[in-house]
């Protein structure tokens, strides 16, 4: 069995589904090298009252949750299959941590998964599951889910975090949607993040609305950083390691499309 990475994905806007362009193709660059018995992702689109959910569908249905896109992209599906067992056993390591999973047998698979993955495993032939974030979290809580789940990594399990390191849709710039440079506050944010990132500052990562410059614009809600957490905690042991960077981007002036994985 082969031990699987840690990957966190920046997503951008889901019509990266469609046309991923560079970010698309290093994303199937790197899935070509994985070989994963199952993956599960925490997206930024699965916030949860109560405790942490786990999809446990065997056919889990793709979510087309937005709005205001070209009918192509409400077309796309990604019929991967879901794993209940995987399920199990995903619920099986959190309750051993402390936890106290729910199963969801009816959620399918949201855009923050389906999207990246049209690229990582066009295929659609890797089950897929998915990790809520809870409404009531915090980054010490979702680094404890991502640690419980580090030992099923050595079983072939791909622990994702889907999400954006800067993700702020009041400001985006419509008039130059292909733009290379981001907004100063957004190159900044970013920038911070990635060479705490690269000290394994997971702490300052954390206390990030403290330490980060201008915050608020860069997360104005957490829920596209929030997954970053996950992605750190699942890495266990191998916690002081400096991930690889998978693809570095923008698009419409501040989202971040950088990607990274723990090797």
């Amino acid at each position: 069995m082969t031990r699987q990475p840690v990957l966190f994905i920046s997503h951008g806007s889901p019509m990266r589904a469609l046309d991923g362009g560079a970010w698309g193709e290093a994303l199937r660059e790197l899935g070509a090298t994985l070989h994963p018995e199952a993956i599960l992702v925490a997206s930024a689109h699965w916030e949860a009252e109560g405790p942490v959910r786990i999809t446990a569908a065997a056919q889990p249905e793709v979510i087309h949750d937005f709005y205001g896109f070209p009918p192509a992209l409400y077309e796309v599906d990604y019929p991967a299959p879901g794993h209940p067992d995987w399920a199990h056993r995903i619920a099986g390591a959190l309750t051993s941590a402390g936890h106290t999973p729910v199963l969801d047998g009816v959620r399918g698979l949201d855009h923050g998964a389906w999207a990246p993955l049209v690229h990582l495993f066009p295929g659609a032939d890797r089950p897929v599951l998915q990790l809520s974030l809870p409404l009531d979290r915090t980054p010490d809580a979702l680094m404890a889910f991502g640690a419980a789940l580090a030992p099923l990594r050595e079983a072939g399990l791909l622990v994702i975090g889907s999400g954006g390191l800067v993700h702020n849709l009041r400001r985006l710039d419509w008039r130059h949607p292909d733009a290379a440079a981001p907004e100063p506050w957004a190159a900044a944010f970013e920038a911070w993040a990635w060479e705490r990132l690269q000290a394994r500052d997971g702490e300052s990562l954390a206390r990030w609305r403290e330490l980060g410059p201008e915050p608020r614009a860069a997360h104005p809600t957490s829920e596209h950083w929030d997954p970053l957490f996950v992605a750190l905690g699942a890495l266990g042991a191998a916690g002081d390691a400096a991930p690889r960077p998978v693809f570095e981007g923008w698009e419409l002036g501040n989202l971040s499309l950088r990607s990274l994985v723990w090797d």
